[in-house]
This record gives C-alpha cells, structure tokens and sequence, in this order.
C-alpha cells in the first residue's frame, strides 16, 4: 500500500478512528491487524517472511537473556542473525551473487550456468530485517531487556508507518510507546497531519516531476549529452532526497497522530557544511545502525588513523550493498567512504588555507561556499546510485563537459526539456518553482529559521487559509500516479 494512493487515503483514518475508539489495553491488536493489513496490500505471500523474521529474533532474545553462558549467548545471537541475513540474502542477493559467479569463471575462461532465483523482492526487507537484528544485539548486549508479549514484538517490527522504508526504530525507544496509552489530543494530531502534508508535496509535486528527467536521462545516459547529464544528475540528486525524506516525513506524521514518535530520518543533508556532518544528516537510522552495531565492532576510531579510514570504507561499502544488489551500489558506497576519508584527512590542510587566504574573514561566503563544494562532490560522485551499469557511470562522467558549445542543440528550450523526458514546458516549470519552494524552506530550517512557526504566530484566519491554499494545490499539482517511493526497492 503506497502513502500517496487512494487506498491508504481510506486505510488510514479507518486505522486511527479505531485506533481511539478501542480500550488501551486491545489497541496493539488493532495495529498489527493493521500493519499485516497493510504490508499484505503487495504480495500477501510474503507476510510468512515477515513472521519468520518476528518469530526467530522474538525467541532469540528469550533465550539470549536466559542464557548465563557467553558461549550459549554467542552462539544464539550469531544463529539468529545468520537466519536473518540468510533470508536476506536469498531473496536480495542470491541472484547477484549467481552473477558475480559466473562472471568470474567467465574472466578465466570458464562457462557456468547457475540456477536463477525467479522470488521477488519482499517490499522492506531490508528495513524490517535490520531492526530485528538490532533488537536481538541489543539484547545480547543487555541494552534492553526482552520483550516477552509476542504480540507487541511482532508490532514493534510490523508498525505500518515505518515498515517498509523506515526509519529503522530502536526497542528502547518504539517497543515503550506501542504500550504506553495515547489520548486524542487535538494539537498532536494537527501536527502529524501536517507533517505527512509536507512529506506527501516532496514526493508527489516535487519528487515524482523532478523523476520526469531523471529516470528517463538515466535509463539511456549514451543518448545525452551535458547539460542533460548534468539537469538529470541535479533533478535526480533532489529526487531521491524528496521521495525518500518524503515517505519518512509521512511515517513520522501518521505515527504522531497515533501517539508515538519515530526518529527524525533527515535533518536538511544538502545544506551541510562537510561530508562528515552530510552523512550525519543523511538517513539518520541507517547510519546509526551501521554506526552502532558495525563501525563500533570494528573498532571504530579508536586505533589510529589508518584503522578508522579503513571501518569507515567498510561500513559504507557494505551500505552501498545494503541499497541494492549492483555493484552500481557498492560502487556507489565505496566513493561514499573514499569522499568521507578524504574529508577527514585533509580538514586541518584545509582549514589551515581558509585561515591563510582570510576566507575565514568572511563567515557568510565561506559557510556557502562549503555547503556548495559538499554538495557538488555529494553530486558528482552520486551518479552511481542512479546508474544502472558501471559504464553509465563513466560515460556521463567523461561527458559532463561535452554538448555546451551549442547546450539545447538548436532546440528552443521547451523542446529541449522535453526531449530530456519532461512531458510539457508546463511541467517543467511547476518542477522547477515547486523545487525552489522546497529549497527555500531547507535553507530557513537550515538557518534555524522556522517558517511553521512564523506562521503558527499569525492570526487563525490567516493561518487556515494557508493551510487550505497549501491543500488545494498539493492536490491540484501532485502527481498522483501512484508511483512507488524509490526506497521501497531496498
């Protein structure tokens, strides 16, 4: 079920209303009926994996924390996380590997033919999974005690609003308030609703147009030159922030009309200063989570320079595989890493030319030009996120500089935009305003500068009627194609 489909437009007050209408004490049966509801909307099938994964880390942290020997407890923790990351692998990374495989054999001269797996890709698993697994370490780790109702741990890793694209919620934080009791309360539901209100206009005004471009660039980059390589990658670069921040900001919305609040996913990313404070501001759970439970493991910076650099290409590595079974992916993830190690070793080297150049002189100037050179190596070596093979990737890279002698080759511009897969020079004018707007606002949230409350100040009429303007022309420009969010591929 897609946040921006008619179908969740029923579902979900149908949820709520149930939701307050019910005692306390049955409200976690609604919910999970609810979320099985909810992720059955795609393949019902699937629900089994869903279950697997909630039965073997429900019962392993039972047993985990019965256990008194560390060699036991190892032991468990390590069983159920194999069981975890084997159903992982088997319906996300089986056939890659087949792939991989045979193209090593091939290199040597050998031909292989391996059975291919025809499984689709269970929508979340890679979200669902990874918030099982932190449950079970935790436990492991004696962070949290086990959850011992089944019930309220199947909806800990069920709870529809973050199921299938996160955030990946911690136990300590989500499995208290799916039992505390939560009131209706007027303002907080106010809130949530505005808050999926804004999440829906990133994805379908903004996200879903800018896509218009940047899918259609990307699935034939060879047929481009660069200054449609270049739009594609800065539409597409917006895109991704949108759909995903979008569907984030609508999980967190409708879980606070429900009383409960998830993490913050996103904290204006491409207004950062550095590609540290970037990827800390950049899907905020998963990073944790690999902060967490794989470069604290690993060591984390606590042995040197060199063993830092190395955790640190690790860990993003292994993200880039996370996103996606293509070594477009880990590709993507390693440049990621290289970016935030080259970033780390240079910081005295640049701060120290700053200072001799008087650039500091000048805070303004010098914060703006650093938000712009973090975002345009974020840009430039973000291409191989959207890439569908690695030699795309090199090709809009040799040829980002190609085709500016004449950049709409003798077209006028409205034709040019359309041959880049805009449908009207209409279209492509409401992406770019609706674009600005956005921008707009990050760049005032970024400042610290609220434009909610700004106008939570002004007089009721004043702000209801913006309230209502806002409603009107998100359904009158949205895109409602029903269009999946990006994300839901991971």
């Amino acid at each position: 079920m897609l946040f921006n489909s008619l179908h969740f437009a029923i579902f979900f007050p149908i949820v709520v209303v149930g939701y307050f209408l019910l005692p306390n004490r049955v409200r976690w049966i609604w919910l999970l009926i609810a979320s099985y509801y909810f992720y059955m909307a795609w393949i019902p099938i699937y629900v089994l994996l869903l279950i697997a994964t909630t039965t073997i880390s429900y019962i392993s942290g039972l047993l985990i924390h019965k256990s008194k020997a560390e060699n036991s407890r190892k032991l468990l923790l390590w069983g159920s996380i194999i069981i975890n990351l084997g159903i992982l692998f088997i319906f996300k990374y089986y056939n890659f590997f087949i792939d991989t495989i045979e193209i090593i054999y091939s290199t040597l001269g050998y031909q292989l033919i391996l059975p291919y797996s025809k499984l689709l890709l269970p929508i979340g698993i890679s979200f669902y999974t990874f918030q099982a697994i932190s449950y079970i370490v935790d436990v492991y780790r004696k962070e949290v005690e086990p959850e011992k109702h089944l019930g309220i741990f199947a909806l800990y890793v069920s709870f529809f609003p973050q199921l299938v694209a996160g955030p990946i919620e911690r136990a300590s934080s989500l499995i208290p308030q799916l039992k505390k009791e939560s009131s209706f309360d007027f303002e907080r539901i106010s809130e949530g609703l505005k808050i999926m209100a804004w999440g829906l206009f990133k994805k379908v005004v903004v996200a879903d147009r800018l896509g218009y471009i940047s899918s259609y660039v990307f699935a034939n980059p060879q047929a481009h030159e660069g200054p449609g390589l270049l739009l594609a990658m800065f539409f597409s670069s917006w895109q991704i922030y949108c759909d995903f921040s979008g569907y984030s900001d609508i999980a967190v919305g409708s879980a606070k009309v429900l009383g409960i609040n998830l993490i913050q996913n996103f904290e204006t990313p491409y207004f950062s200063s550095s590609f540290p404070e970037l990827w800390r501001r950049w899907h905020i759970s998963l990073m944790n989570w690999f902060r967490d439970y794989v470069f604290f493991p690993l060591g984390g910076s606590r042995f040197g320079v060199w063993q830092t650099c190395r955790n640190l290409l690790i860990v993003f590595t292994l993200s880039g595989l996370w996103h996606g079974a293509n070594w477009t992916y880990v590709f993507w993830g390693f440049l990621m890493g290289l970016c935030l190690i080259m970033s780390l070793l240079t910081r005295d080297v640049r701060k120290n030319l700053v200072s001799t150049l008087g650039i500091t002189k000048f805070p303004r100037f010098h914060k703006v030009s650093q938000i712009l050179m973090t975002y345009s190596i974020f840009l430039f070596f973000g291409v191989p996120f959207r890439a569908e093979k690695i030699s795309d990737v090199f090709y809009i890279w040799s040829h980002l500089w190609v085709g500016w002698s004449s950049p709409t080759r003798g077209l006028d511009f409205d034709d040019f935009v359309i041959t880049l897969g805009m449908p009207t020079e209409q279209e492509f004018n409401t992406a770019v305003v609706a674009l600005g707007l956005l921008i707009l606002v990050e760049a005032c949230k970024s400042s610290g500068i609220s434009l909610k409350e700004k106008l939570e100040q002004r007089g009721i009429l004043f702000r209801w009627s913006m309230y209502y303007l806002f409603l009107f022309l998100l359904a009158f420009y949205g895109v409602w194609n029903s269009s999946p969010f990006i994300y839901f591929q991971f």
